[in-house]
């Protein structure tokens, strides 16, 4: 469950909230942002779906102001961001006349270019007004992290120096230390309270849009363990729009069993690649989604290259699609990893396609028939199946 938590921002709901929504009204959102250029476009996407969202509507900074309309079933929370800029304005709209003033400060570095809002001023939307109350005790849990890790700051320190010097019996012994024993229990004990915390978060607004909503932002991806949360609201929060989202994610579509969706995408030369004509020749296909900043994703792959080098000349093939946004960084990996089959940008929502959820997700395909056989193996029950398949 804990990993499960987006760092350590944790939304907490303190009283059930009802919606504010004015079903026979539109919704007007006017901003002034001081520091944003004449012709800026800005645009509002859906917020809380844990997925990259395409933009719902744009505007046109004109004498230092824009604005937005249209109207909403039920209060809703969009990212407010500025075109080709990292960095979002989180704001709830509902069907009133909304207002916003706000301060951006605009910066770039290698990552590429970045914003940051300040001074934020929102008024006409009470929904809103609540999202911030809910909001209220992140500055706490920020305040605790931050403190336990400062209070433990020589010992990480020290094994931070040993990690990058790569001395792993250094780095082994420091983590046998009383010292280091102390960080990881403090550790545990605020991951284990922000559990708790978000938990009951979750279920004081059970019966309303607002429960799955703090589900969504409190945690950055679900799992089976977060099923006993979800049975337990109202239908009304079920059937809601944050509801619907939540269940799709915890009951997730699947291919198995079924053809595997065809794709076409580039390698990092340009060069296209379709999953029919990889598939030609051979006998079983493995179609691995990963990311450069996936830690296990990477822990995975020196096993299939082990499963590569063993059974790619019995009718083997692997196709790598990574979901990495940052090219470089794609690049970078693709250079220190060094893998030797096609290995695609995932474009056109083509992980989309095969309901990926988490990654790494790898998906087992018959060659012959084109259907998925299973999308659960990984590591060595990976390896026992392909050696039961193609011995």
């Amino acid at each position: 469950m804990k990993k499960s938590i987006s760092g350590i921002v944790v939304f907490v709901f303190i009283v059930m909230i009802t919606a504010c929504s004015q079903k026979n009204a539109d919704y007007t959102f006017s901003g002034e942002i001081s520091g944003l250029k004449e012709g800026t476009k800005v645009e509002l996407v859906p917020g809380a779906t844990h997925k990259k969202e395409e933009p719902v509507a744009s505007a046109i900074v004109t004498n230092g102001k824009f604005e937005f309309s249209g109207k909403l079933e039920e209060p809703r929370l969009f990212y407010l961001q500025v075109v080709d800029h990292v960095g979002v304005l989180r704001i709830m709209l509902e069907n009133s006349e909304i207002s916003l003033k706000a301060k951006a400060v605009f910066e770039e570095n290698d990552n590429g270019a970045f914003v940051n809002f300040s001074d934020v001023q929102v008024n006409g939307s009470n929904a809103n007004d609540l999202y911030k109350e809910k909001l209220a005790l992140k500055d706490k849990f920020e305040a605790q992290h931050k403190k336990y890790y400062k209070d433990h700051e020589a010992i990480l320190a020290a094994v931070r120096n040993a990690q990058n010097n790569k001395n792993k019996v250094l780095v082994d012994s420091l983590q046998k230390l009383d010292s280091y024993q102390a960080f990881a229990l403090a550790e545990k004990g605020f991951f284990d309270g922000i559990e708790k915390t978000t938990n009951e978060a979750i279920l004081t607004s059970k019966d309303s849009w607002w429960g799955p909503l703090v589900m969504l932002e409190s945690m950055s991806y679900f799992t089976d363990e977060q099923i006993p949360l979800y049975e337990q609201f109202s239908d009304e929060a079920k059937n809601s729009y944050y509801g619907k989202l939540v269940k799709k994610e915890l009951y997730p579509e699947r291919v198995v069993g079924k053809q595997a969706p065809e794709f076409t995408l580039a390698d990092r030369e340009g060069k296209a690649f379709n999953s029919s004509e990889l598939m030609e020749g051979k006998k079983y296909i493995l179609i691995d989604f990963w990311a450069s900043w996936c830690g296990p994703c990477r822990r995975e792959i020196p096993n299939l290259k082990h499963m590569y080098e063993l059974y790619a000349s019995k009718g083997l093939q692997i196709i790598s699609i990574s979901k990495d946004e940052d090219r470089a960084a794609w690049l970078k990996a693709l250079d220190k990893e060094k893998m030797a089959w096609p290995n695609l940008l995932n474009e056109k929502g083509v992980d989309d396609l095969y309901f990926v959820k988490t990654i790494p997700a790898i998906f087992l395909v018959d060659a012959s028939t084109g259907k998925v056989m299973d999308d659960k193996l990984r590591g060595e029950a990976l390896d026992q199946k392909l050696e039961e398949l193609l011995k």
